[in-house]
């Protein structure tokens, strides 16, 4: 890895950490609520999800601090989907990152509704950026909506656990991981190209290399 590129990830990086606890302690709610919304957040993480965002504006010459709302909207989005998937009902998983999972800390109901409040800010987050255009906005939180939902992310998850010891074919697992993984990267990419103000000829191609991203981070992910 060049000096260069590990600079910048670190950078980008350090801008997220610092920022996104800022979003939620702004938060008028209950000091809980928020103790296991940040509890979660500040776990740690490669902030792939953000950095990616990030690089597309690097890339086009434009500040990184621009992406700043969008990229922290998508850390929460992937960190309320860690928090659910945690939970008894999913992969009932006790450990996270080498910590308690947020309900063995908050308990189960607490976690659900910390990870459903983390889901609903992202959009708000997107929404109160200043320095975005109204029509900007409007295909920014519509892109991503489909990229978490049920066409993505969130039906992909579900894809995924119908599968659990069955055989599926090639091309229905990579079907599975475009949308539990791909789906959320490819917005990444995609985001930071619409900020960037890309062509939508560029915007398209670069939307397709964030999937091949995602295909090949599940990849690695379940043979580790």
């Amino acid at each position: 890895m060049s000096t260069l590129f590990e600079a910048f990830l670190q950078e980008a990086k350090r801008l997220i950490d610092r920022s996104l606890p800022e979003y939620v302690r702004n938060l008028e709610t209950e000091h809980r609520l928020k103790e296991a919304m940040l509890y979660s957040l500040e776990a740690g993480g490669k902030r792939v999800r953000p950095v990616l965002l990030m690089a597309v504006l690097d890339a086009y010459n434009k500040p990184i601090t621009d992406g700043l709302e969008v990229a922290s909207a998508l850390e929460m989005v992937h960190t309320y989907s860690l928090i659910h998937d945690d939970l008894p009902a999913m992969d009932d998983d006790d450990l996270r990152r080498g910590q308690p999972t947020n309900h063995k800390v908050f308990g189960e109901a607490t976690a659900i509704l910390a990870g459903d409040a983390l889901l609903t800010q992202s959009f708000a987050l997107i929404a109160q950026a200043e320095h975005l255009r109204p029509d900007v906005k409007v295909e920014l939180i519509s892109s991503f909506s489909k990229a978490a939902g049920a066409a993505g992310m969130v039906g992909g998850q579900l894809a995924d656990m119908l599968a659990e010891g069955k055989h599926v074919t090639v091309d229905q697992l990579a079907s599975i991981h475009e949308r539990k993984t791909g789906e959320l990267l490819a917005y990444a990419v995609r985001a930071g190209a619409l900020i960037a103000g890309a062509s939508e000829a560029e915007i398209i191609k670069l939307a397709q290399y964030g999937k091949e991203i995602g295909l090949l981070f599940q990849i690695k992910d379940d043979i580790r």
